[in-house]
């Protein structure tokens, strides 16, 4: 029995050393499991270069000529040509992406006047890149002037008043027997429209209050009224004339209303002057000329 009694003692003793060599381990397990926050420190270090390698990059790809956007407000008379333009441009410049604005000189100046970003600025007329220039707004030696454009007389189809001169025109306005549309004052077409008003000494309010005007926000939208039959006439450019298959019975000559030019400009505060200026000057080679007098267009610059 004592025998016995031993051998079960020895044999507990050899079971306790057995647990107690197992729950070892488990305590330094412990230390194992929070060495793993050392391990994910690497992911860490990873996601930090992730936060600056786009950025080398993008450092990159300005410097390549690469992913650059360039914001250009265009008169609305332009956007035919400038689409075209800005297609085969795109094409041969891989990364460099032309984000185009059109609309009337006037609100066009205005934008930029109240911030919005603008890389180079095309007007339909002088008087707007002049108030620019004054400002301080463009950049040294950029201006020049780009295109020329005509002020024409546009009929819808079939031209049912039968008008066919700015010299009918003035009598018929003034005998009540015609609806014509034009520009808004604020807008370069308009403003041409009333130089020719003033030539043929018509009085616009006068006009206007007999009902024979009406207005368009800029020269597409004088387009439209004219295209739609809405009007007799409309008083648009050459090109948009062009554009929107419109019957011309007359253009305007320099003394009724000057010569419609087009100044182009990058602006001083431009984020991509240097892009700005190498897509001007293609705006003047031969391509972009072709395409400018293909619509209707006078380059001026090539």
């Amino acid at each position: 029995m004592k025998i016995r009694a031993y051998a079960a003692m020895t044999m507990a003793s050899v079971v306790l050393a057995a647990c107690g060599s197992s729950a070892a381990p488990a305590t330094t397990a412990v230390p194992a499991t929070t060495a793993a926050p050392a391990t994910a420190a690497g992911p860490e270090t990873t996601a930090s270069q992730k936060t600056t390698a786009p950025e080398t990059r993008a450092e990159d790809n300005q410097a390549a000529g690469e992913g650059t956007e360039l914001y250009v407000f265009a008169a609305a008379s332009m956007t035919e040509a400038m689409d075209q333009i800005k297609e085969k441009y795109e094409a041969e410049n891989p990364g460099i992406v032309i984000v185009p604005t059109y609309d009337s000189s006037g609100t066009l100046l205005k934008q930029i006047q109240e911030g919005a970003e603008c890389d180079l600025f095309i007007s339909a007329a002088p008087k707007q890149m002049n108030a620019l220039e004054e400002a301080g707004s463009l950049a040294e030696g950029s201006r020049i002037d780009l295109l020329e454009n005509k002020v024409t007389l546009a009929v819808p189809e079939g031209n049912p008043k039968g008008i066919e001169s700015f010299d009918q025109l003035s009598e018929f306005l003034k005998n009540g027997e015609v609806f014509l549309c034009m520009g808004n004052s604020d807008v370069p077409v308009g403003q041409y429209t009333q130089k020719i008003f003033a030539f043929y000494e018509l009085k616009e309010e006068e006009l206007a209050k007999t009902g024979v005007l009406t207005y368009g926000s800029n020269v597409k939208e004088v387009t439209t009224q004219v295209k739609e039959n809405s009007v007799d006439c409309g008083i648009i450019y050459a090109t948009d004339a062009f554009s929107a298959g419109l019957e011309t019975v007359d253009s305007a000559t320099k003394e009724m209303c000057g010569q419609v030019i087009y100044p182009a400009s990058v602006l001083k505060d431009s984020k991509n002057a240097e892009a700005a200026q190498t897509f001007l000057d293609y705006l003047t080679g031969s391509e972009a000329s072709g395409i400018f007098e293909s619509v209707g267009f006078t380059p001026l610059s090539k």
